[in-house]
């Protein structure tokens, strides 16, 4: 495994990776090792677009490279000027030709490597894992005392929205409808993973500073307290425009709380639209009231939520991250003793 996804903090590719890493060590068939430079694998599985990975991949094994984001739709993450924006998109664009195989976290981006000139029969979906030991649900005495340690009221209907501040994190929406709903306590987790290159650093840096009186924003945590965090709030709100495959979104789901996110087509495949949603204000606020009033309605969230946790469950991606390393192995091996 060869990844540098934990340089920044607070970016759901670095859960995604760590959890991958965690899964794949429960198989006894195989050795993993991390960032290793040895140069006796069978299986370079690269994490990161980084210049060092891409000199290291080579015909003497077999290359795997994880697409956990697509350069055209990265803009909306990172501001570069246009040049190296250019430069970067045509740079990531052939490290994922180059690769062997690449494995995509949502099948809507197949279409997107294949229009790169990437052959389909190289790419395969995998969805992302979380761990149901870090992420469970936790009693109410437990609950009341993380509130205490994040000054939230016990009384209010608590939103949480998680995630670098962005532009595609959709946080005009979030702060918006939480001006709308002055009954209701939110709450945003996360900061500025890549300081003043992201897309959209000083508008919402200004925003920050002066949040509505019901919303409060907690900075970049470890993982570890992501946990507690889940168990504080009523629902997760995630107004994204653009995503892959949200880590948040498994890890509220095993803490079987509901959430609520913009109406997109790549959640449908993943998703299978158990989950409430909305596309602009009045629709997410509407969504909220419902949760917040219709105890029948919350508990029908609370049930999609459950379900999806139960389908991205650790014995199914074990049986199939162990298949496909041993399907893309002998297809490369037979390959090379081809030639």
């Amino acid at each position: 495994m060869l990844s540098n996804a934990e340089v920044a903090k607070g970016q759901g590719v670095a859960s995604a990776y760590r959890e991958q890493v965690s899964l794949i060590k429960k198989i006894s068939d195989f050795d993993v090792e991390i960032n290793s430079r040895k140069s006796d694998f069978d299986i370079y599985h690269i994490h990161s677009v980084h210049p060092s990975y891409r000199m290291r991949m080579n015909k003497k094994h077999l290359n795997v490279v994880y697409v956990h984001f697509i350069p055209s739709k990265n803009h909306e993450s990172i501001k570069l000027p246009k040049l190296a924006e250019k430069i970067f998109d045509s740079y990531v664009n052939s490290y994922y030709r180059k690769a062997d195989e690449l494995v995509v976290v949502n099948p809507c981006f197949k279409k997107d490597l294949e229009n790169l000139g990437i052959p389909s029969e190289k790419i395969t979906y995998i969805p992302n894992y979380v761990s149901h030991e870090e992420f469970k649900v936790l009693d109410k005495e437990e609950i009341d005392k993380i509130k205490n340690k994040y000054n939230v009221p016990k009384d209010k209907f608590v939103v949480l929205g998680c995630g670098q501040i962005q532009t595609r994190k959709g946080i005009d929406d979030f702060v918006n409808t939480a001006i709308q709903n002055p009954g209701m306590f939110f709450v945003w987790v996360g900061g500025f993973s890549f300081g003043r290159i992201m897309h959209g650093y000083r508008k919402y840096k200004k925003l920050f500073e002066n949040l509505p009186q019901n919303m409060v924003h907690i900075p970049i945590i470890d993982r570890q307290y992501m946990n507690e965090v889940f168990n504080m709030c009523d629902v997760l709100f995630m107004p994204s425009y653009m995503e892959l495959f949200p880590m948040t979104i498994l890890e509220i789901a095993n803490v079987h709380k509901p959430f609520l996110l913009r109406d997109l087509e790549l959640y449908k495949p993943i998703l299978f639209s158990k989950y409430a949603k909305g596309n602009n204000v009045e629709e997410f606020s509407k969504e909220l009231q419902k949760l917040q009033n219709d105890a029948t309605y919350y508990n029908e969230q609370v049930n999609n939520s459950i379900f999806v946790s139960d389908f991205y469950n650790e014995e199914v991606l074990l049986k199939t991250w162990k298949e496909y390393y041993q399907r893309i192995y002998l297809k490369w091996k037979s390959k090379k003793e081809t030639k």
